[in-house]
């Protein structure tokens, strides 16, 4: 060998180290951020419960605008029960402000049309299921944690596949690198892959958490984007060899659909999504603009007070503490 090839071999061996290093550092801080995520998202002492940070959020907002005529929310899909619940209660207790859920009422467009919404002044209020995106971040948006979510992997019950999934090949079937229920050991049936559309806060989720911030296979026979923001047609499409996925509070009590277990986890059990030990465990929002009305404020704090999580848990969502 020469000095010279000797001397590449040593540079070509050191790029290696370096390189392989990097890569195990970034997945290693990914899945730190992710857990950083999944937790507590305000609060980097750690020193108060989920519950404390909610509260302390919303008693520091500058509260110096009037108050709306309309008190307008609008976001996430998934959160279309508990924005009801909360809605109908606060309109009692506090009759002389309305509360609408969408643009129009009754038809909310989705987290990431919400926050827009919400930047725009079109509502007071966006209900989110996911984190701030960095852009988002920099707006001055104070976000309040109102419950504890899971994100599941969903199929048809008549689907013949009985086992569960790990996040690699959940990643794996969601950029077309596994196609066939054959390759985790089901029957040979193509996967049908029924997405949500981007416009959904699970999409940007499941994108952020499941993919580490990487596309979604390209449309096809066997994949499927939704445009809306929609739940129970992408369930009735699942069928005999689809795979979806929805909030556990929407897929619960269905009959048409069966929970796949992730890591080996099912998030039936509340204790998992409580500890956190469900990986797709998250949270779900209330964003409004640092500078609010006495109203806004109001319906936050019934939001995070004990009859807002009694409401929580009765739509199958979990308490904050």
């Amino acid at each position: 060998m020469t000095k010279s090839s000797g001397l590449l071999a040593i540079v070509f061996i050191l790029l290696f180290i370096l390189l392989g290093g990097g890569g195990y550092w970034f997945l290693l801080n990914q899945n730190k951020l992710q857990n950083t995520n999944n937790k507590i998202v305000n609060n980097p002492t750690g020193k108060l419960s989920l519950l404390e940070e909610a509260n302390q959020i919303v008693s520091n907002l500058d509260i110096s605008l009037p108050n709306p005529n309309v008190l307008a929310i609008d976001g996430s899909v998934t959160m279309v029960k508990l924005i009801k619940i909360l809605e109908n209660a606060y309109e009692q207790k506090y009759p002389s402000i309305p509360v609408t859920y969408g643009v129009p009422e009754g038809m909310p467009n989705g987290s990431n049309q919400g926050i827009k919404n919400l930047l725009t002044n079109q509502v007071q209020i966006a209900a989110i299921s996911r984190p701030l995106q960095p852009e988002e971040a920099l707006e001055n948006i104070k976000l309040i944690p109102i419950a504890k979510d899971a994100l599941v992997i969903v199929v048809g019950i008549n689907n013949p596949y009985k086992g569960g999934l790990t996040l690699d090949q959940l990643k794996d079937i969601y950029q077309g690198k596994i196609t066939n229920w054959l390759e985790v050991g089901g029957d040979n049936l193509p996967i049908k892959v029924i997405n949500r559309s981007s416009k959904s806060g699970s999409y940007n989720f499941f994108q952020d958490f499941v993919l580490l911030g990487e596309s979604f296979a390209p449309n096809s026979a066997n994949f499927i984007t939704y445009k809306r923001d929609v739940t129970t047609p992408i369930l009735r499409e699942l069928k005999t060899n689809g795979i979806s996925y929805t909030t556990i509070a929407q897929a619960k009590n269905q009959t048409t659909v069966r929970i796949v277990p992730i890591n080996g986890i099912s998030p039936v059990n509340r204790a998992t999504i409580n500890n956190y030990n469900y990986p797709l465990t998250r949270h779900i929002f209330l964003a409004v603009p640092n500078k609010t009305s006495l109203a806004v404020k109001k319906f936050l704090e019934f939001a995070v007070s004990n009859q807002g999580q009694n409401f929580v848990q009765q739509v199958d969502f979990v308490p904050l503490k």
